[in-house]
């Protein structure tokens, strides 16, 4: 009999381990994260690490499919689509179609170097802190982190006309993001501005309809344009920032140690990329280099004018779009 009932309690222990492993399975996360640049990337290595290190330190109970090169739609798409529930993440820059006041990161010439750069957009700065309330209050989208870039520049096909004077105009139409900052920023360098999203922008090249494009800097060059163009201008137009962010519905459905480990883990992301930047942004201008494109640096003289006539033209036309309680904020920590 006492055989019997050991015999009877094994069986129910082994039917309660299962149960619990089948609900386990099921109350798995199966998400979808978009990035814009082709597989093998920096920024598809890192969320390839984001997206491991997420299932690992979650027991696999959180599982993420990536979805690079824009698979999921031009970033400003899925930007809408994250806000919407539709996909629940993205790593990418941000658009502004829905929030002008996104504007913001993109605004030029806010930094001048890292340092200054690491102040203003990681978590505790400034342009941090107003890009994470304007997404929750506007887009229903909750930050989570940032991936610092690089600093911009302008790529053309054919040569620009005293390129490090921002007074001559160069009567080149180049690309821009449909981003007012960004408009404004290639008319203020002597370019004339055509807004096209950045998965049309090879095909606009290509096919004459712009001879060149801002709004990316050399490591977006190469993944991208490098069969097309022929110069690349390190102008340091703005500070290329990116975010993670997703769902903010999904995020609140959330128990505290999973918000807590995705934001500790986007930290990690983020302070490893910020030490690995600066040393990516100048292999990646000799990666331009070593494909026969002509690389431009400019003097610091050459440098402060363009900063002086973007702060002249840019940053007054761009500061009702982002609202001047927003743009104040940010002048007063610059001052």
């Amino acid at each position: 009999m006492r055989a019997k009932w050991l015999v009877l309690a094994a069986a129910l222990l082994v039917a309660v381990m299962a149960a619990s492993a089948g609900t386990a399975v099921a109350a798995q996360y199966q998400w979808k994260i978009g990035h814009i640049r082709p597989t093998g990337t920096e920024i598809d290595r890192d969320v390839n690490w984001l997206v491991e290190k997420i299932k690992e330190e979650s027991g696999g109970r959180i599982v993420i499919d990536i979805f690079p090169a824009s698979q999921l739609g031009d970033y400003t798409v899925v930007q809408e689509r994250v806000s919407m529930g539709a996909i629940e993440m993205q790593l990418a820059c941000l658009g502004t179609t829905v929030s002008k006041a996104l504007n913001l990161p993109a605004a030029p010439y806010l930094a001048t170097n890292y340092e200054q750069a690491e102040n203003l957009f990681s978590p505790g700065g400034v342009v941090y802190e107003i890009v994470g309330e304007i997404l929750a209050a506007k887009e229903n989208i909750h930050l989570i982190s940032g991936w610092p870039v690089y600093f911009g520049g302008i790529g053309l096909l054919k040569q620009a006309p005293s390129p490090g004077d921002p007074n001559v105009p160069k009567n080149i139409k180049i690309r821009v993001p449909p981003i007012k900052s960004f408009e404004l920023t290639a008319e203020a360098l002597g370019y004339i501005a055509t807004p096209i999203p950045w998965a049309e922008t090879f095909t606009a090249m290509q096919t004459g309809i712009v001879d060149g494009v801002i709004g990316g800097g050399a490591e977006g060059y190469y993944a991208n344009f490098r069969d097309l163009l022929k110069e690349y201008h390190a102008v340091n137009d703005h500070f290329e920032m990116w975010f993670w962010y997703m769902n903010k519905d999904l995020w609140n459905k959330l128990s505290k140690e999973d918000q807590d480990l995705l934001t500790k883990l986007g930290r990690e992301l983020e302070a490893k990329r910020w030490k690995e930047a600066p040393d990516a942004e100048r292999a990646n201008e000799q990666r331009l280099a070593s494909v026969g494109i002509n690389i431009l640096h400019f003097s610091q003289e050459e440098l402060d004018a363009m900063v002086e006539k973007a702060k002249e033209i840019v940053w007054p036309g761009i500061r009702g779009d982002i609202g001047e309680e927003y743009f104040d904020r940010v002048m007063k920590v610059l001052q």
